[in-house]
C-alpha cells in the first residue's frame, strides 16, 4: 500500500510539474514568417482574386500588430488611427503576448479564406511544438485572449462592405469601342467591379487619390493614344531576354489559363500584394527584426496595400479603359499576343504601380532608402532571384513589367506610381505605430 501510494504521488507531482511548466512560449520572428508563408500558400491554393487577398493579409496582420503592441509602449495601437477600428479587448490574465498576437493572427485568417482545414493542421502541429514545458492554464489563457482579439477585429471587418459586395450585379459590357472587354483566352467577367465599395482602412475614402485622366481613345495615326498602343504594340515585340525575365518575374496572376490545342490547364501564382508581402518577410530577416517590428512591417505594408487596391480598383471602373490585346488584334495586328496573360479588369491605372509603390513606400519608412535585398519569392514558382538596391527601385521594375508584359499603356504606369507614392505617403503620415519618444530612449 505505502508503495503505491508513493507511485501515485510521484505521478501527481509530474502531471503538477507539467501543469506548473515555465510561464513561457518561444516564438521568435520566424514563427510569424512561416505563419504569413502558409497564409500565402492557401492564398494561392483558394485562388483569391488581388484585391481580395489584399483584405485577407490585412485584418491578421493588423491584430497581430495590435495585441504586441500593448506590451510594447513604443509602438501606438491602430485603434483609433484606421477607420472605425476601437481598442481591442484588455488581458485579464497573465498571458503570453506572442502567443496571443499568434493565436490572433491565425484565427482570423482561417476566418477569411476557404481552406480552413488545412490552416487548423498547420495550427495544432505548430502549437504541438510551442507548448512543450509550458505551464498549461498559461497557454490556454494565451490562445483564449487572441480568440478574444480576433472575434473583435472580425466584428470590425464584417463592416467593410465585403459581404454586401458578394451580392451586387455582375459588371456590364458594353459595344463601346473604348471600354473594356473580356480577353482571351478565358474572356473572364470582370473582377471586383464593386470593390471601390469595401471600407478602406487608412486613406478617407476611394476616391482621395484618384489619378490624371487616361488618354481618349483615338485610333487615327499620330494621335497620342495610338502612340501608346503602338509603344505597347513594338516593345512586345522586340523584348530583349532581360524585358521578358523581368516581366515574368513581377506577372503575380492567380489564375493563368494555358492553352494547348483544345485542351485548357490553369496555373496557380501568387498575388501581386503577395509578392510584395514576400518582400517584407525578406526584409525582416535581413534586419534580424524582433516579433513586435516583425509585426509593424506586416501591418503597415498590409494596409498600404489594401487601400492601394480600394484606390486603384475604384479608377479602373470609373475609367473603364479597354486594354491593350483587344485594341492591338482589333486595330493592328490580329495575332499579336502579350507576353503575360492579360488579367480581367480595366487597364487603368496599373494595380502594379498603385500597389507596389504604396508597399514600397511602407517599407522605405521602417527599414529606410537603400535598403539593398535579394527578392527569392518567386523562386517556389520557376523563377529566378532578383536583386534591389531599394524597395522603390524594385516598385519601379514591378510597375515597368507592366509594358514588357504588354499589360498596359505608359500613362496607366506613369500615373499608377504617382497614384501609389501619393497614398503610401498619406498612410505612413496618418498612421503613428511608433511612440517616438519611447522608441528613441529604447534604442
Amino acid at each position: 500500500m505505502k508503495k503505491y501510494f508513493l507511485i501515485v504521488l510521484a505521478c501527481s507531482l509530474a502531471v503538477l510539474a507539467c501543469d506548473n511548466g515555465v510561464k513561457e512560449v518561444n516564438i521568435e520572428s520566424d514563427v510569424y514568417h512561416q505563419t504569413m508563408d502558409k497564409l500565402s500558400e492557401i492564398i494561392v491554393h483558394d485562388i483569391f482574386s488581388p484585391p481580395v487577398a489584399s483584405r485577407i493579409y490585412a485584418y491578421p496582420s493588423i491584430a497581430m500588430y495590435e495585441v504586441l503592441a500593448q506590451n510594447n509602449p513604443s509602438y501606438n495601437p491602430l485603434a483609433g488611427q484606421l477607420t472605425e477600428l476601437t481598442p481591442i479587448p484588455r488581458p485579464t490574465e497573465e498571458i503570453s503576448y506572442e502567443l496571443a498576437a499568434l493565436e490572433a493572427f491565425i484565427k482570423i485568417g482561417t476566418a477569411l479564406i476557404f481552406s480552413e482545414a488545412d490552416m487548423d493542421a498547420y495550427r495544432e502541429e505548430l502549437y504541438k511544438e510551442l507548448k512543450k514545458g509550458v505551464n498549461k492554464q498559461y497557454f490556454e489563457a494565451s490562445l483564449a485572449y487572441g480568440g478574444q482579439v480576433a472575434k473583435h477585429i472580425l466584428e470590425w471587418a464584417d463592416g467593410d462592405m465585403y459581404k454586401q459586395t458578394r451580392t451586387y450585379p455582375k459588371f456590364t459590357v458594353t459595344n463601346d469601342p473604348t471600354r473594356w472587354q473580356p480577353t482571351p483566352p478565358g474572356y473572364f467577367e470582370a473582377i471586383e467591379p464593386h470593390w471601390t465599395k469595401i471600407r478602406p482602412f487608412a486613406i478617407d475614402s476611394s476616391t482621395q487619390f484618384v489619378p490624371e485622366r487616361p488618354t481618349a481613345f483615338n485610333m487615327e495615326k499620330n494621335s497620342p493614344f495610338y502612340k501608346e498602343v503602338m509603344e505597347v504594340y513594338e516593345v512586345g515585340k522586340n523584348l530583349s531576354q532581360e524585358q521578358k525575365e523581368i516581366a515574368s518575374f513581377w506577372d503575380c496572376n492567380p489564375y493563368v489559363m494555358n492553352v494547348t490545342g483544345h485542351v485548357m490547364a490553369a496555373t496557380k501564382k501568387i498575388t501581386p500584394g503577395g509578392h510584395w508581402i514576400g518582400i517584407v518577410k525578406i526584409a525582416c530577416k535581413k534586419a534580424e527584426t524582433d516579433p513586435m517590428k516583425t509585426a509593424e512591417a506586416y501591418a503597415l505594408t498590409s494596409v498600404a496595400l489594401a487601400d492601394g487596391f480600394i484606390s486603384c480598383w475604384d479608377e479602373k471602373f470609373r475609367s473603364n479603359l479597354i486594354r491593350p490585346e483587344t485594341v492591338i488584334n482589333k486595330y493592328i495586328d490580329e495575332e499579336w499576343v502579350p507576353l503575360l496573360q492579360t488579367p480581367p479588369f480595366p487597364e487603368y491605372t496599373s494595380g502594379h504601380s498603385v500597389i507596389s509603390n504604396a508597399a514600397a513606400t511602407a517599407l522605405t519608412s521602417i527599414f529606410g532608402d537603400n535598403f539593398s535585398f535579394r527578392d527569392d519569392t518567386e523562386v517556389k514558382y520557376g523563377l529566378t532571384v532578383r536583386e534591389f538596391d531599394s524597395f522603390f527601385d524594385a516598385s519601379e521594375e514591378a510597375a515597368i513589367s507592366r509594358l514588357y508584359g504588354g499589360i498596359h499603356y505608359m500613362p496607366a504606369i506613369e500615373n499608377g506610381v504617382t497614384q501609389g507614392r501619393k497614398l503610401g505617403d498619406y498612410v505612413v503620415d496618418k498612421l503613428k505605430l511608433r511612440n517616438e519618444a519611447l522608441a528613441e530612449n529604447n534604442e
